[in-house]
């Protein structure tokens, strides 16, 4: 078999994969590489240095600056977009003529550029950009960020008409792929899970004595649901309750330290939060945002106990059947009594198994991402 390659445009480097859409990026390069694909990576440094991890499973490594500040915010482009334009990025591209992958509409810039016109050319969607950023707006009570996410998310909204110029477009849900159909009807468009760390139910019969909240705390919609948990459920829960994640804010902290029922745990390492993931009775995830797939639930599927969410947690997948359902604080209280006793079960892992396994196998759907792009 000839060998097959493939570039993929990182809006971030790929490594360590512990957050967000990150996750769906480096675990894809494992699964793909493990099924012989050659990959041409292209990262934009953004906000961690390069990632020697990476060298073993690309052909390629290639390492990009962004270009922050009054220069790509004053452009008509979205400045996630304007930021990631680089000449040496496109003279890679056009060295050889293999497919090309764009992670998010964030690594879009070149995807209309007329000199890969006939280049195979997929775009993985892992938000409606243009309703996170609107969100954002709604949820940011700083005046000056705000702004910028009101202008960010019209700019966005305009922008993504570029997408009409990808050959194939790769959905995280059912509800984002039903919008993209809506917006590009004659463009090919497939739901395609994300990848995650996980290939295994590995989630421990029993109970904890604990519950968890965790994800990136600096984040805005983090933050936002963080202090709905702290002021709304935390004080009538009987179990103690944990705040763990990636630099928390100034208003996270503040909220925990009013809250005796809660203990933050700030920056723990992959292999400690996993830890605190497996152990937790039970895990709050709430969003008001309901955009993309949030990976935080799938790897707690797969690693933890008890999961209370609200809808716009699992927008629109099969995991919506894998959870205790829960809209308002009251909800959340109630459950979180009713299950404080009761033992998670080798019965409810063998529903989730069987639930997940098919529909989010990395090496099931890197086969089909395969299939797409090669055959």
């Amino acid at each position: 078999m000839d060998e097959r390659h493939l570039h993929i445009i990182s809006f971030n480097i790929p490594y360590p994969p512990n957050f967000g859409g990150i996750i769906d990026v480096y675990y894809k390069i494992r699964a793909l590489y493990n099924a012989g694909i050659k990959i041409h990576l292209h990262c934009f440094e953004y906000d961690r240095g390069p990632a020697p991890e990476l060298e073993s499973l690309c052909y390629e490594l290639h390492y990009y600056q962004r270009k922050t500040g009054m220069g790509s915010a004053g452009s008509l482009k979205p400045y996630i977009v304007q930021s990631r334009n680089n000449e040496a990025l496109i003279q890679h591209l056009l060295a050889d003529d293999y497919p090309i992958l764009f992670e998010g509409l964030h690594s879009c810039f070149f995807l209309n550029d007329p000199r890969l016109k006939k280049r195979f050319k997929i775009y993985r969607e892992s938000n409606i950009e243009h309703q996170y950023y609107y969100n954002l707006f709604k949820a940011e009570k700083n005046p000056g960020p705000k702004i910028y996410y009101l202008i960010e998310a019209f700019k966005l909204r305009l922008y993504e008409k570029v997408l009409r110029y990808a050959n194939l477009m790769l959905a995280v849900s059912d509800s984002d792929t039903a919008y993209l159909k809506k917006k590009f009807p004659d463009k090919k468009i497939i739901h395609l899970p994300s990848f995650h760390e996980n290939d295994c139910i590995v989630g421990r019969p029993g109970r904890g004595d604990y519950v968890l909240y965790h994800g990136n705390l600096s984040v805005a919609e983090n933050i936002r649901a963080g202090i709905f948990i702290a002021e709304k459920i935390a004080p009538f829960s009987q179990l103690p309750i944990l705040f763990a994640g990636l630099n928390p804010d100034r208003k996270i902290n503040e909220v925990v330290a009013k809250q005796p029922n809660i203990t933050l745990v700030p920056n723990p390492t992959t292999p400690e939060m996993n830890t605190l993931i497996t152990e937790a009775h039970a895990h709050l995830m709430v969003t008001f945002q309901a955009t993309g797939l949030k990976l935080k639930l799938l790897n707690t599927i797969y690693q933890g106990r008890h999961i209370l969410a609200n809808k716009a947690m699992y927008n629109g997948t099969v995991i919506g059947k894998l959870v205790h359902h829960a809209e308002t604080a009251d909800e959340f209280i109630e459950i979180l009594s009713g299950i404080a006793d009761i033992p998670y079960t080798t019965n409810e892992m063998q529903f989730r198994k069987e639930t997940l396994n098919g529909f989010y196998s990395n090496t099931h759907n890197a086969q089909k991402l395969i299939e797409l792009i090669f055959d």
